[in-house]
């Protein structure tokens, strides 16, 4: 028995018929990540891409930011591109592991015909997606994106190897990014039977979880350094933060990329029911990610008291306050939250 037929069952009930109906029926795509992408957008992104021109299509790949240094070993990489084709004739907009024209970034704004203009379509795997759209596939019992898009690709008959292996390389790195190598609580048995898949189609498993997770430049480190000597705690030490300054990443010749795990760090407080990083940015604002324990404080509610959102576990927020008045108002509700739970 085949992969793709131990999976067909779940494709079957998973993937929305219509989803499947418009990209078959779509000649040039529009394939679209969330800003500061991650592997799990990334991967879903290019995964589309092969997928679509698996059944005899055009895609374009977009990223309105550079991708970070760290997503260069993914097949296909290169294709990322900050702005459509000029001339590109559109006819469907794909939207991966996010919902918005506003966590699409820049690239909305630089082209508005295109992005309110095109059918879309939108996959995504969080919980705060409200995403309503007739075709699109929100699934927040999803670990990654890419998951989804590992059963789609099973969905519409196409194989898990597609691209000498580049497709299951691709969803693969999104699957370890979003669950840290299976470790987080959201891998579900869908989601080792999806991973397994991926493998008997060529995914290198052992190198993506290297190369993501125990590959870092000095620089990180050093950044990693400068941001965990600033750690703090609540009193009752259910609450743990520390700060990313705007110094900080020239002073350790840093990018901005190398913060991604830090507050993966800072989760592994023993004591704490919540973790929390803020990001100092150059308008005033500060960037706040946000990790908590299992049957606790929903990170969701906590994020989403400033806009934001994500997993119940794992969920992020741009709080319109400077970063010292960001810090005091976000403690006050996550030290109330942390002090209900019951445990």
């Amino acid at each position: 028995m085949t992969a793709a037929v131990d999976l067909a069952g779940l494709a079957l009930e998973a993937v929305p018929d219509d989803l499947v109906a418009r990209l078959r029926e779509a000649r040039h795509v529009l394939a679209v990540s969330h800003e500061n992408p991650d592997a799990d957008t990334l991967g879903a992104v290019l995964g589309l891409c092969l997928l679509v021109e698996a059944l005899g299509g055009r895609a374009t790949a977009i990223s309105t930011d550079l991708v970070p240094p760290l997503y260069a070993f993914l097949p296909g990489i290169d294709r990322f591109r900050t702005d459509p084709e000029p001339s590109g004739a559109y006819d469907l907009l794909v939207l991966a592991d996010c919902a918005s024209e506003e966590r699409v970034g820049a690239v909305a704004t630089r082209h508005p015909a295109l992005f309110t203009g095109l059918p879309r379509l939108v996959i995504d795997h969080h919980a705060s997606n409200d995403g309503a759209g007739p075709a699109d596939w929100i699934d927040p019992g999803a670990a990654a994106t890419c998951e989804q898009v590992a059963l789609l690709t099973v969905r519409l008959g196409l194989p898990l190897d597609l691209g000498d292996g580049a497709l299951a390389a691709v969803l693969m790195a999104g699957v370890v990014m979003d669950t840290a190598t299976f470790a987080h609580p959201n891998a579900t048995p869908r989601t080792l039977a999806v991973s397994a898949a991926l493998v008997a189609a060529g995914a290198p498993l052992s190198d993506i979880s290297r190369l993501l997770y125990r590959t870092k430049p000095d620089s990180q480190l050093r950044l990693f350094g400068r941001v965990l000597g600033r750690l703090e705690t609540s009193p009752d030490r259910l609450v743990i933060w520390s700060t990313l300054r705007l110094g900080d990443l020239e002073a350790t010749d840093a990018i901005p990329a190398h913060s991604e795990g830090i507050i993966d760090l800072l989760a592994q407080a023993e004591s704490a029911e919540v973790a929390m990083l803020f990001k100092e940015q150059d308008d005033e604002t500060t960037r706040l990610s946000v990790r908590t324990r299992p049957g606790g404080v929903d990170a969701t509610v906590l994020t989403g008291t400033f806009g934001g959102g994500g997993h119940a576990r794992a969920a992020g927020a741009t709080v319109n306050l400077p970063l010292e008045a960001a810090i005091a108002r976000v403690r006050e509700i996550a030290e109330r939250m942390a002090g209900e739970v019951r445990r």
